[in-house]
């Protein structure tokens, strides 16, 4: 561990006001939360010091076909004609504060304008991730990495709340502006045919997910985590089936409802404003798409006894949630400042939910470029609408969530994250389907909107 200590020296030794206790501090904005980076030291020329370090950083991160800039316009490079990118670090302290907690305060620096890239965003992430893989796990900068600025996570109902809010709260019209205008899914679509549009491939994942489900006319279906509630409208309007939502953001279940309202599907679902955990009545089919990333590994055998209490005994349930190759947290900077309380699993800790209440997985499908093809036109259409998502919020704003749209995307290209879709039941159940085919082919299992995606 000799390279953490050296580092440290460094910082010490650069004399900065960069970890002053009396330093005064900058604020801004993000959702709900103020964060604070403290302001840079004067910058003044590079020296030899200063291009040690970035040299360092480079071969850290395992040599990325990337450019680096520093304040004085020094250029440092890893000898690459063609880099993917330029990363251009605008003082001093911003280039050693990276090194101590690359996650959080690179995060930081980039929303606050003190670090700046020219060149795709998601590509320059992309390379750092490929090189990151390439140094090894072990490397003591990968381990750092791991511990620095992650929090133990603890969702309890106030807390799990309180994270919701804080992300899910911020506004329902900034969400519209580059969300699928079809339902308002923020979660992973699905292109079986790479040509659909963002609307497409949405329906097309409701439809996917509702075929592996079996859902028939009657069916009760319960859905823990339902978002703007288009799943669920989804499921009634093409299955006609009846439906029992949860969810705790309060802004998210308003407009559900009126949307419910709207449609004339109110006697077939319904929207609670409450805790999955306060999951009542018997189904024939427990849904759960994007929420046991909020969940937490701490409580899944307790969202297993949810759902062996209300799943009936011949029924069906589908988890679909980011996920990991291994254990490892969320990224920490997205946890602290987008995602609080977020934690993608693995396969193997996703088990604790099953093992322990005897169901048995029927079905795992990892979706992760689709997901990477998702967030592409996520960002996309955010870019076309920046001007108005700094008029909502700010500049800061603006560049924060562009950095975790583009990072998000590059972290399922480059395989840092999954999506997995497990299909269940009880162990004992024995009125399987003998394939995969109704998946794909059988008409019964089609609704209206799927046959319009397949003729397009």
């Amino acid at each position: 561990m000799k390279e953490p200590r050296r580092l440290f020296s460094v910082l010490r030794d650069q004399g900065s006001d960069t970890f002053s206790n009396d330093s005064p501090t900058a604020q801004y904005a993000t959702g709900s939360a103020t964060h604070r980076v403290r302001p840079s030291a004067v910058a003044g020329k590079t020296n030899s010091l200063d291009y040690l370090t970035a040299q360092k950083f480079l071969q850290f991160i395992g040599h990325p076909p990337i450019r680096m800039i520093l304040w004085d316009g020094t250029t440092v490079s890893t000898h690459i004609s063609n880099p993917v990118a330029t990363l251009h670090f605008c003082d001093r302290s911003a280039l050693y504060l990276t090194l101590l907690q690359p996650e959080t305060y690179w995060g930081d620096l980039y929303s606050e304008g003190r670090v700046k890239v020219d060149g795709d965003l998601a590509d320059l992430f992309h390379a750092v991730y490929r090189g990151l893989q390439s140094v090894g796990e072990q490397s003591w900068f990968n381990r750092v990495n791991r511990i620095m600025g992650h929090r133990r996570i603890r969702n309890t109902f106030r807390k799990s709340v309180d994270n919701v809010h804080h992300h899910y709260d911020i506004g329902n019209d900034f969400y519209r502006l580059w969300l699928d205008q079809e339902a308002m899914q923020y979660t992973c679509a699905y292109f079986p045919d790479r040509s659909m549009t963002l609307e497409q491939a949405q329906l097309a994942k409701m439809s996917h997910v509702c075929r592996k489900l079996q859902l028939k006319p009657g069916d009760q279906v319960v859905e823990a985590g339902c978002g703007w509630g288009g799943f669920a409208l989804y499921m009634a309007k093409n299955h006609q089936v009846n439906v029992k939502a949860y969810n705790i953001s309060q802004e998210q279940v308003i407009y559900a409802r009126e949307k419910a309202a709207a449609e004339g599907l109110t006697d077939q679902v319904e929207y609670l404003l409450d805790d999955y955990r306060n999951i009542s009545g018997e189904y024939d089919a427990f849904v759960s798409v994007g929420m046991l990333e909020h969940v937490g590994p701490g409580d899944y055998p307790v969202l297993g006894q949810v759902i062996d209490r209300c799943l009936k005994p011949g029924g069906r349930g589908l988890i679909h949630s980011i996920g990991r190759n291994r254990p490892r947290p969320m990224n920490a900077w997205i946890e602290r400042r987008i995602f609080p309380g977020a934690y993608p699993p693995s396969l193997k800790e996703m088990m604790n939910i099953f093992e322990t209440n005897r169901f048995s997985v029927l079905d795992v499908e990892n979706l992760r470029l689709h997901y990477a093809r998702t967030l592409e036109a996520w960002l996309q259409r955010y870019e076309m609408h920046t001007e108005r998502v700094k008029e909502m919020m700010d500049e800061k704003f603006v560049r924060t969530w562009r950095l975790y749209l583009a990072g998000s995307r590059a972290a399922f290209t480059a395989g840092q994250l999954q999506l997995f879709q497990l299909l269940f039941a009880r162990e004992n159940d024995n009125h399987l389907p003998w394939s995969r085919n109704h998946q794909y082919t059988e008409p019964e299992y089609r609704g209206h909107h799927d046959q319009v995606i397949t003729d397009a």
